[in-house]
């Protein structure tokens, strides 16, 4: 049997759960969330990294939607709720493929029926307006993850790519981490500065994730887990979902990107449009620069690397697809996951160890989240604490 017929195999049973997508973001700018004109239950193949499909091919057993909206945009409340409602419409819509999941029992209902399981994660802090309120309402319209910040600072927690700011997590950066412990959501340290993921795993009495982010140690990129936070997870229980995106993988693409957003910016667009202009513009600066290209090996290393400082029960793949205009060689849409499998088969792992990668350890981070809210429930109510209080 080659290697990549005994990845598909090992999917069959233990498909993956992949930790982020931006296909709402992208639908949102490419057809204003008009579901039809552009139909994920047909090939899209031409603008989005993301269709039904594709996700089949790709052997994806449960989704982390993204309902991601930019740090530097007013209105992120609204806008983050026009997300959810994206991603609830797409499951109206899909009902035979895309199963909704709220908890570790959801995602293992999925599977049994073989639909996908389709869960949110929130890109950022500034989604909540510095109201633990609103993180709640969050909670209770389905999203089970929140990153604390996106690329910028928010008032109370540090960003990895913005200037120190609060030093880590504020007062009530902690209390916001504690407040997320108690409903049941998870804590996800990608984008924050590393001051920030060590106060968040000093503060949270559940497990975190880094819902898409990889070893520092490999490529020395400010998104990326040092090693010393990694060799906490253990003792923590989470888990570091490994990124596809070449900026954070592949040292060569880092001064590339640099300047490519430059030249993005200078066409009056922003680094992170995935819009049909900026595509058109990407690759246009591609022909004149050629961009140094990642591959199936380059993501390989990191999880070699991360397996060797965290342990293989804290790892995870989230692929960022749709959130990025650019994609490893071999792992160029989400019908790739396979070939990432079978080249860590040909490196020796076993196939314990890929099952854990590829869905066990994301389903038992999410039902032991459950379980520590259930134990915070018990001896405490809903936190009424504001940022003008507890940060002065």
């Amino acid at each position: 049997m080659t290697s990549l017929a005994t990845a598909r195999e090992l999917l069959r049973e233990f498909p993956v759960v992949d930790g982020h997508n931006d296909l709402p973001w992208a639908l949102r700018e490419q057809v204003r969330y008009d579901l039809g004109a552009r139909d994920i239950a047909r090939d899209q193949s031409a603008l989005l990294h993301t269709d039904l499909p594709r996700l089949r091919a790709g052997q994806v057993g449960a989704q982390y939607w993204s309902v991601y909206v930019p740090s530097d945009r007013p209105g992120a409340v609204t806008a983050t709720l026009e997300q959810i409602d994206c991603v609830r419409r797409l499951l109206d819509r899909h009902p035979g493929e895309l199963r909704a999941a709220l908890t570790a029992a959801d995602m293992e209902a999925a599977r049994a029926e073989g639909r996908i399981a389709s869960l949110m994660g929130a890109e950022g802090g500034h989604s909540i307006d510095n109201s633990l309120a609103t993180l709640r309402a969050l909670y209770a319209l389905g999203v089970r993850y929140m990153t604390l910040t996106h690329n910028d600072n928010v008032a109370w927690a540090d960003s990895a790519t913005d200037e120190p700011g609060v030093g880590g997590l504020s007062a009530f950066g902690r209390e916001v981490v504690r407040e997320m412990n108690r409903e049941g959501m998870l804590v996800d340290l990608s984008h924050v500065a590393a001051t920030t993921m060590r106060d968040a795993l000093d503060t949270s009495v559940a497990p975190v994730i880094f819902s898409h982010s990889s070893a520092r140690a490999v490529c020395d990129h400010p998104r990326n887990i040092p090693d010393d936070v990694l060799e906490r997870l253990p003792a923590n229980g989470g888990m570091a979902m490994v990124t596809f995106v070449p900026k954070f993988v592949l040292r060569a693409a880092v001064d590339w990107t640099a300047a490519a957003d430059e030249n993005l910016r200078a066409h009056g667009l922003h680094p992170l449009d995935t819009g049909e202009e900026a595509l058109r513009v990407h690759r246009a600066f591609e022909e004149r620069v050629p961009r140094p290209v990642a591959t199936v090996s380059t993501v390989a290393d990191h999880l070699d690397h991360m397996r060797e400082a965290a342990g293989v029960d804290h790892l995870g793949i989230g692929g960022d697809y749709d959130g990025t205009a650019f994609t490893p060689e071999g792992l160029d849409d989400v019908s790739g996951y396979p070939r990432l499998i079978a080249e860590l088969v040909d490196r020796g792992w076993s196939r314990a160890d890929l099952a854990k990668l590829t869905w066990k350890n994301a389903v038992r981070v999410l039902g032991a989240a459950e379980d520590v809210a259930r134990q915070v429930r018990a001896t405490r109510g809903p936190s009424h604490a504001t940022i003008d209080v507890l940060d002065g």
